[in-house]
């Protein structure tokens, strides 16, 4: 990539990768995964969120699996893209993926809670902390059961992380996009706090 200080030439790649990142994270794959197989409207059902976990609560397994796997993909594909130009427009393809997953075009901006994209964006800048981050993630998951909670301790553990390994870019990012999951979060916490936040797997 050109000289990231010289703007009159990187702000077109920078602004190329964020919009490329978020039109490839806009992709619902949950919704679409569910309506091809036979499930009906994701968002019609559970909490109506497009992610993994809600898909979980049709009980189709294979289907919530999958759907982890393409939201996390499409997010660690959109920085692998754009990591050919330089790690900052690596960092805006990142935002970009993210933000696109939690506010969709295709379906009226209303996406889902971006976990399975924040790790795969991880594992994508970062394949260590990125495997830290999944291991947070899985760990807080065998031992509470709840989705939700897994991935505020995930996602809270990953700038600590990038700090460890001395990025400081990428752990700039990672409490940008920690910061936003909190927030989209925040029925959940108050779930949480309640004591009523289901467990992975409740209908």
């Amino acid at each position: 990539m050109p000289d990231p200080m010289d703007w009159g030439v990187s702000l077109p790649y920078l602004m190329m990768a964020l919009a490329g990142g978020y039109l490839l994270g806009s992709i619902p794959f949950g919704l679409v995964l569910a309506r091809l197989a036979g499930l009906g409207d994701i968002r019609q059902i559970g909490s109506g969120n497009i992610g993994a976990t809600n898909v979980l609560r049709t009980g189709n397994k294979k289907v919530a699996a999958l759907t982890l796997l393409l939201d996390g993909a499409k997010g660690a594909v959109a920085v692998v893209i754009a990591t050919r130009w330089g790690a900052d427009v690596a960092v805006c393809a990142a935002f970009g993926a993210f933000i696109g997953h939690l506010f969709p075009l295709w379906i009226g901006f209303r996406g889902g809670k971006g976990i399975a994209t924040f790790l795969g964006i991880m594992l994508a800048l970062d394949l260590y902390v990125g495997l830290m981050a999944c291991g947070m993630w899985l760990v807080a998951a065998l031992v509470t059961r709840i989705s939700s909670l897994s991935a505020l301790v995930a996602t809270a553990f990953t700038p600590f992380f990038f700090w460890l390994f001395e990025l400081p870019q990428l752990m700039e990012l990672s409490l940008i996009l920690a910061a936003i999951a909190w927030l989209k979060h925040h029925e959940n916490i108050r779930r949480l706090l309640d004591g009523t936040e289901p467990k992975i797997g409740a209908g």
